[in-house]
């Protein structure tokens, strides 16, 4: 009896020492090295100003990460705040697998959340689809885990996305937004402020 409790508590002991990978910053908060403008039509300007890149209002705007990221078992999170207009101000492509999705938060007039595209079907008409009141100048802490199987996403600790992607067409809305592959961040319409970003990766299930 008592090797056996031995036995659990050394397994418990090396249970607790197992550390979470650390999570590896993607911007410096000074310059904007590691990242390029998104080449959008008519679009703004992008510039580091406080800490934060700030994607500056344009028809389309947006930032590429230069860097690498896995294409599965990994997360990303970062402060995101629409600092000036009316529509989607952090609109996150991201690898999944052998392809791409991108998550949208505030499109449509500015309130739609949600994943493009799931079955040809956009952020506004597939079942990630949600609204949600975002406010100017306020910052949102969104966090997103992509495995291999599933897209989860939160909003201030809130999830607000979780799709299995079994039997499911994942892909990206025709048009521009192609152009922030593999992973970037893009405005409509709309002037951003993105701080804190940075991804760590995740078992492997």
């Amino acid at each position: 009896m008592m090797r056996a409790i031995l036995v659990f508590l050394a397994l418990a002991a090396a249970a607790a020492g197992q550390q979470e990978p650390a999570w590896q910053p993607m911007f410096d908060g000074k310059t904007l090295n590691g990242w390029k403008q998104t080449d959008f039509t008519g679009k703004g300007t992008v510039k580091v100003e406080d800490g934060c890149i700030v994607i500056g209002k344009g028809y389309m705007t947006g930032v590429n990460y230069t860097g690498k990221l896995p294409t599965a078992n990994y997360e990303v999170r970062m402060d995101a705040q629409r600092a000036e207009g009316s529509d989607f101000f952090a609109g996150i492509t991201f690898p999944v697998n052998d392809s791409f999705l991108t998550w949208i938060n505030g499109g449509w007039g500015g309130s739609v959340v949600g994943l493009s595209s799931l079955d040809g079907n956009d952020a506004s008409e597939n079942d990630t689809s949600t609204s949600r009141d975002f406010q100017n100048g306020r910052w949102y802490r969104l966090w997103f885990a992509v495995n291999t199987d599933r897209v989860r996403a939160w909003i201030d600790d809130e999830l607000v996305i979780d799709v299995p992607l079994a039997n499911r067409e994942v892909g990206l809305r025709p048009g521009e937004i192609e152009l922030s592959k593999p992973f970037g961040i893009a405005t409509y319409n709309t002037t951003a402020k993105i701080r804190n970003i940075s991804w760590r990766p995740l078992p492997v299930k």
